[in-house]
């Protein structure tokens, strides 16, 4: 045994010497030295590594790996939707970029509803009406001026070749392939776009090519974020608009900025916690549930015991129902609360209403407040490390998967479905999950609430772990558990990251297990302990890179929960 474990690692020794490049999936994470990419699709992983071969920082693969999944990844990756960007330099320096999406201008807190109230035709989340004003393209084109260091151009070059000259298609794909295909007639420029001659689906390995898709990354390479804003892009999707009922005009297109905003910063058993500030609830409620368990000896309850489980959920539970109350986009809520929510005494106190043996109670009558629609779990996020230690942790989105499924005519990127992500329906929560606040009410250029979670692990002002995760409302929770399996179970990241986990959301009250990784013995305490539980086939698609500053080394973990993941380094 000890002569094959020492020719296994001669072996892997000689690979990691031999070769400049890695790529992992699965329990064993992929190092490297120079710099690592993580993200859910290869391709878009290779095209951010490539950029940090020819130099790049971290923020300049960031980039090119987003506009990359732009192409490669239409479920999430996108120029259409918006999103996150959490910054933390090997200097200590930190910033976030928010690039979430915002209500048009004509936009109404009623635009939805009916004579009698009701949403009309689910118009939030099918249609134009659901598309809120894109932000991604400002949000990348903002943080490259601010911390980029190649020139703008050579990143976007990357994604044009993938859209101009094909890559091919997998089986991840397959299911929205045949639903276009079967649905023609209402979606006839995605149509266009998805189908070989409009017509029929890609199989898997077929090369598929995005020329329109091309154009407009050209016009973006050319003229950064004005290429989108301004110009024949803007033109076409306005043109769209104005044609099939959208409200979206070019006043909203040019008045639409990106926002470089203060992390939320937390500290957890020694380490510095920074995430996205609101209208993000993630950052904030990552901190809440982190001082909550901060109290509690988590490693000698070890991982996924029942009794971890509960003090999990219940701090989940906790953190949640701040969430539906208070957050929402804070141009437009000055009163947030969140030096409470935030604090250690306000955690302290919270913990004193835990029973460790018995389930808390989650009432819908805490509040009353408006409809709040889960959140898709079809949303994208990415990690970057450079050689110099300057990390990236990037989530974004098109709210539901494909987004609201329509293709801009000649421009060939799909639309986002995020209004959806408002309230519509003012005074109602239930204990079914028909939750929200009046903060996060439909208004003209508002930002609508999100759960998206990219955080930056520091420890005497160094990154040392940069992690998120696709989910919707579950990408809080994941993102938590990952870091409690590193830092209180001492787990490597790909083994942080493959965990089996769980999801609570105060409402309604029931708490998401998937269905593989936890023992009957241990659901059967947790239930006992008057936890109802359902069981999922899984909980988010986190993408994580660890870096040991002892051993001079990234270590890459890419979910095996994404089809196409993958960690690569070089």
């Amino acid at each position: 045994m000890k002569v094959f474990l020492y020719y296994s690692l001669s072996l892997w020794v000689l690979f990691f010497y031999a070769f400049p490049s890695f790529s992992q999936s699965g329990r064993i994470p992929a190092p490297a030295q120079n710099g690592m990419v993580v993200s859910s699709h290869y391709l878009a992983s290779q095209a951010g590594d490539e950029i940090l071969k020819k130099g790049g920082n971290a923020v300049d693969a960031a980039v090119a790996t987003a506009l990359a999944l732009a192409v490669t990844l239409p479920s999430a990756g996108n120029i259409g939707g918006g999103g996150f960007l959490v910054y933390h330099g090997h200097n200590g320096y930190q910033t976030t970029f928010n690039f979430r999406e915002k209500a048009p201008l004509a936009a109404t807190a009623t635009m939805y509803l009916d004579e009698n109230g009701k949403i009309k035709n689910n118009s939030n989340h099918e249609g134009l009406l659901s598309v809120g004003v894109p932000g991604t393209v400002a949000g990348l084109y903002l943080a490259h001026q601010k911390l980029g260091k190649l020139k703008w151009a050579e990143l976007v070059r990357p994604a044009i070749k993938l859209a101009k000259k094909g890559f091919v298609s997998t089986w991840a794909m397959q299911d929205f392939l045949d639903y276009i295909e079967a649905n023609k007639a209402k979606y006839p420029t995605t149509a266009a776009t998805f189908l070989k001659n409009g017509a029929t689906k890609y199989q898997p390995g077929e090369i598929w090519k995005q020329k329109d898709l091309a154009n407009s990354l050209k016009r973006i390479k050319k003229h950064g974020a004005a290429g989108f804003y301004k110009g024949k892009t803007a033109q076409l999707l306005v043109d769209f608009m104005k044609a099939n009922g959208g409200i979206i005009t070019p006043k909203d297109l040019e008045k639409y900025q990106a926002e470089e905003l203060k992390p939320i910063h937390g500290t957890y058993r020694g380490y510095d916690i920074y995430s996205m500030p609101p209208p993000s609830s993630g950052g904030v409620a990552l901190v809440e549930m982190l001082n909550i368990l901060e109290g509690f000896n988590l490693t000698e309850m070890g991982p996924n015991s029942g009794s971890y489980l509960h003090v999990l959920t219940e701090a989940m539970r906790r953190a949640y129902a701040d969430r539906a109350q208070y957050i929402g986009d804070p141009n437009f809520n000055a009163n947030m609360p969140l030096p409470q929510l935030l604090s250690k005494p306000y955690a302290e106190k919270l913990r004193t209403t835990i029973n460790l043996a018995k389930a808390s109670v989650s009432d819908s009558a805490r509040f009353t407040a408006a409809y709040l629609r889960p959140e898709s779990p079809e949303t994208t996020h990415l990690s970057v490390v450079d050689k110099e230690g300057n990390a990236v942790s990037l989530t974004y989105t098109l709210e539901n998967s494909y987004g609201c499924r329509i293709v801009v005519p000649g421009a060939g990127f799909l639309l986002n479905n995020e209004m959806g992500d408002f309230n519509p329906v003012p005074g109602i929560t239930n204990n079914k999950g028909q939750i929200g606040t009046p903060a996060n009410l439909v208004a003209p250029e508002k930002r609508m609430l999100s759960s998206m979670t990219p955080t930056i692990v520091a420890k005497d002002g160094k990154p040392v772990l940069v992690i998120g995760s696709p989910g919707g409302r579950t990408i809080i929770n994941t993102t938590m558990q990952v870091i409690l399996n590193v830092l209180d179970h001492k787990m490597n990241v790909a083994e942080a990251i493959e965990s089996p986990r769980i999801h609570h959301q105060w409402l309604p009250n029931v708490t998401s297990f998937e269905k593989l990784g936890f023992s009957p013995d241990t659901q059967k305490l947790y239930e006992s302990m008057g936890h109802p539980l359902i069981k999922v086939g899984g909980i988010g698609s986190a993408m994580g890179i660890f870096i040991d500053h002892n051993k001079k080394l990234l270590y890459g973990g890419a979910d095996s929960r994404s089809f196409d993941g993958k960690a690569v380094g070089h």
